[in-house]
């Protein structure tokens, strides 16, 4: 089993888990933080179907809703129904075909939470990033110009802004209310400090620090912070033998994972401040919950069906399971 995505619900205490078979799982973080949990609290308190067939590679939330996606439509679903057990689909949206057989799966979905989750972003494998109106179902832009599947997403500038990661080894930085070429094209293997021909060009996470004077970004290239005006790279991030599958900002560090069973903790020059065994061999998503101090969690989920959650991030306090039979 390979755990692809996870979502913690707006109000902290709950944390959704999605694999490669489809079925999104909902875990009780108040009851498996508790002080006498035991294995039955660290169990999914409601598994369903989120997907018809294929893997979901992505979650995302708004106040309202659990968002999915996948090899299929974009669904989703009331955190309310989801709390009483009772999830229903309540929307859906539709990728734009290219061809008659077109059906790509979708890799990454981000919400625009400046404007209070109405704008739904998607990328994956048509090479395009579409931008929806979660309000009307109404499809307001397409961002065309990469050459291969995208990977990932993130926003700048309260929104106005989509930064996106490609298979084709482009960071591009796009004006999300146009549909004209991007504003500016980073090509990290192109760096020689990046470059790993042995890995490839492909560019697999990226993220912005809180300033949004900082990128970072990494996949075959090494992981690599870049600087939003000059548009050059100013500190790596060596993962000898490892390729990041993901990458975060909190608070003055950095936080990443990939192709070793690892969770790596990082000054922002680049120098190494921990690694933290995990479960997974390989890591695709880290969450942190920073709802409340009494659930303020890290979880790490990838190839395992264990999701590791570490109460000080230091270390792996205990593993949630998502159950095969699920």
């Amino acid at each position: 089993m390979t755990v692809f995505a996870q979502c913690f619900s707006p109000c902290g205490k709950y944390l959704a888990v999605a694999n490669n078979y489809g079925h999104i799982a909902i875990f009780s973080i108040v009851s498996a933080l508790s002080p006498d949990a035991g294995e039955s609290s660290r169990l999914p308190i409601l598994c369903f179907k989120g997907c018809k067939e294929g893997a979901i590679y992505c979650l995302t939330s708004t106040e309202t809703f659990l968002i999915s996606a996948g090899e299929g439509d974009i669904v989703a679903w009331k955190w309310a129904d989801i709390h009483n057990k009772a999830p229903k689909v309540v929307w859906s949206l539709v990728l734009p075909k290219k061809g008659v057989f077109t059906n790509p799966e979708i890799n990454c979905l981000v919400v625009d939470k400046k404007d209070q989750g109405s704008r739904l972003f998607a990328g994956g494998g048509d090479n395009d990033v579409h931008i929806w109106d979660v309000e009307t179902g109404q499809l307001q832009n397409t961002l065309q110009g990469h050459e291969d599947y995208i990977h990932s997403l993130c926003l700048k500038n309260n929104g106005r802004e989509c930064i996106s990661v490609s298979e084709d080894g482009t960071v591009k930085i796009w004006d999300s209310r146009s549909c004209h070429e991007p504003i500016h094209t980073l090509e990290p293997y192109k760096s020689q400090e990046c470059n790993r021909p042995e890995f490839g060009k492909w560019v697999g996470c990226v993220d912005l620090d809180q300033s949004e004077d900082w990128l970072i970004c990494g996949g075959g290239p090494r992981l690599s912070t870049w600087h939003m005006r000059s548009l050059s790279p100013t500190a790596i991030f060596d993962t000898p033998a490892s390729c990041q599958n993901f990458v975060m900002y909190h608070e003055e560090t950095v936080i990443s994972g990939g192709s070793k069973p690892l969770v790596n903790h990082w000054f922002v020059n680049g120098d190494i401040k921990s690694q933290v065994p995990c479960t997974p061999t390989s890591t695709y998503n880290i969450s942190i919950n920073t709802v409340s101090d009494s659930t303020r969690v890290l979880s790490v989920a990838g190839n395992s069906y264990k999701i590791d959650v570490c109460t000080n991030f230091g270390y792996k306090a205990f593993s949630l399971k998502l159950i095969p039979n699920c």
